[in-house]
């Protein structure tokens, strides 16, 4: 019966039924989001249908449905499951509506990149019903999930069944239409020794997007330079404060093989002014925030060399004067990770991890204690959540933006106030945990705002929260806050 109540949710619409069990449309009254309902009607198989909901639960992946909870007692016995938005590649091929080949490209990168993580259990047949795409082209999976023993030939079953299905949403005469046509005659085994794993599909979608992503030219706007003079007197400043004056940091410059800039680089743009005021969390709370400034952009591999520099100018026994108070001992320096081949990469404008870099390219594979260490060194801290979404303005008008310099903005991720890349380039770490609102019992984690290029999500809305502050991640990187009056 729909409009009925089964403990937090209301049942808006059944959208499929049987003998033992009906899935619904549904809305979780307390914090008001639609929510997939899957309730059983034979409570004789509650012991088997929980065993199902279990399987789901022990997928954590950010590109695969969660299972919110279940519940199960004498009267009632159901499971919430994440309701996904968008349209179903099934709905596109009904409706034969075609796909850009970009986003097609993009569709079967998150789709592999997702099945691999589900290779590790057994699961239900793939299908395009159950990869969903929202209106900025946000890929997400059903949770495929299931007991049992995985099926040794699904991973090709899988394959080979969509690259059949999905031919006719390609749209002809489009960039790219040939080189996904390709794909997914290889998916389907054509002129090959050996079928294709989802790894390879991958790789090859990842191919094909980056291609189409590359081609077009963007014209960037005038930006405003930013140097790092306050950053080495605030060093100084600090150092003196700390009882270390004889380091004067500013006698040493950084040598000419570790130089950050070269004069190809273009200016990076300077921070953006925040209003104080009023704003609403992505929560929905309101909060009042004092005046502000971010990082137009995030921290970039050049400006980051500076601060390793300065680390480096350092006797060993003092480099840890920029380290957060609450760092842990076991982290000894503020390299990131395959820093060494990322800087080389960046410097002759040359690949790394298959993307194109240079020094203004973000940094990433830094962790959280790196992140608040070179935003101490700088002046600043790194911004609240708050703080974050407030200077976004509109993030659901934003579409995520590729990688690339952020010297390089792209339109439809550029804020009108001047903030590149809030729903894609990087993910970023923010300063402070929080609660979150789906697991409300859990303690407060540390928070990763925003999408990426490579986990588009739901773009500038999108929140993680992670166990702690020690990930590293090719995604992830941030920008800094500094106070209105900063000079």
């Amino acid at each position: 019966m729909e409009n009925r109540q089964l403990g937090d949710y209301r049942l808006l619409q059944s959208l499929a039924s049987d003998a033992s069990q009906t899935t619904w449309l549904a809305e979780q009254t307390s914090v008001s989001r639609k929510t997939l309902i899957v309730e059983l009607h034979d409570l004789s198989l509650r012991l088997a249908f929980l065993e199902q909901v279990r399987a789901k639960a022990a997928v954590d992946h950010p590109l695969i449905a969660s299972v919110f909870e279940a519940v199960s007692d004498d009267t009632q016995c159901f499971a919430a499951l994440e309701f996904l938005t968008g349209a179903s590649l099934a709905e596109h091929l009904r409706d034969r509506i075609k796909l850009p080949p970009v986003r097609l490209a993009h569709a079967l990168r998150r789709t592999a990149e997702a099945m691999q993580q589900l290779s590790r259990t057994a699961t239900e047949p793939l299908t395009p019903a159950a990869i969903h795409i929202d209106g900025i082209g946000s890929v997400r999976l059903e949770n495929l999930a299931c007991a049992g023993l995985p099926a040794a030939d699904r991973e090709m079953t899988d394959i080979l069944h969509l690259g059949e299905a999905l031919p006719t949403i390609v749209p002809e005469n489009q960039p790219g239409a040939g080189r996904l046509l390709t794909l997914l005659a290889w998916m389907r085994g054509e002129g090959l020794s050996q079928p294709l794993d989802w790894s390879q599909v991958q790789n090859y979608a990842i191919e094909i997007e980056n291609q189409l992503l590359a081609s077009p030219s963007v014209v960037a706007p005038p930006v405003r330079s930013r140097t790092h003079a306050t950053p080495w007197l605030i060093g100084i400043a600090l150092a003196a404060l700390l009882g270390l004056g004889g380091l004067a940091l500013s006698r040493r410059q950084p040598t000419t093989a570790r130089s950050p800039q070269t004069p190809s680089e273009p200016p990076v743009p300077g921070p953006v002014a925040v209003p104080a005021g009023d704003y609403l969390t992505p929560d929905g709370d309101p909060v009042s925030l004092p005046a502000y400034r971010l990082g137009a952009c995030e921290v970039t591999i050049g400006e980051y060399l500076e601060f390793l520099d300065v680390l480096e100018a350092l006797p060993p026994a003092d480099r840890q004067v920029f380290d957060p108070k609450d760092q842990p001992s076991h982290k000894r320096d503020h390299l990131p990770k395959d820093w060494e081949a990322m800087l080389a990469a960046a410097r002759g404008h040359g690949f790394w991890e298959g993307r194109s870099m240079s020094l203004n390219c973000p940094v990433v594979n830094v962790d959280g204690w790196d992140a608040a260490a070179y935003a101490r060194w700088a002046g600043g801290r790194l911004p609240s959540q708050q703080e974050w979404f407030a200077a976004v303005e509109s993030p659901s008008t934003l579409l995520p933006a590729p990688w690339g310099p952020v010297t390089d903005p792209q339109p439809r991720d550029l804020t009108p106030n001047g903030l590149h890349g809030m729903a894609g380039s990087v993910r970023e770490w923010t300063r402070e945990p929080g609660i979150n609102p789906a697991n409300p019992a859990a303690p407060a984690q540390p928070i990763i705002i925003g999408a990426s290029f490579l986990r588009p999500s739901s773009g500038a809305w999108t929140r993680q929260w992670v166990a702690d502050l020690d990930l590293h991640a090719d995604d992830l990187g941030f920008r800094i806050v500094l106070s209105a009056d900063t000079p």
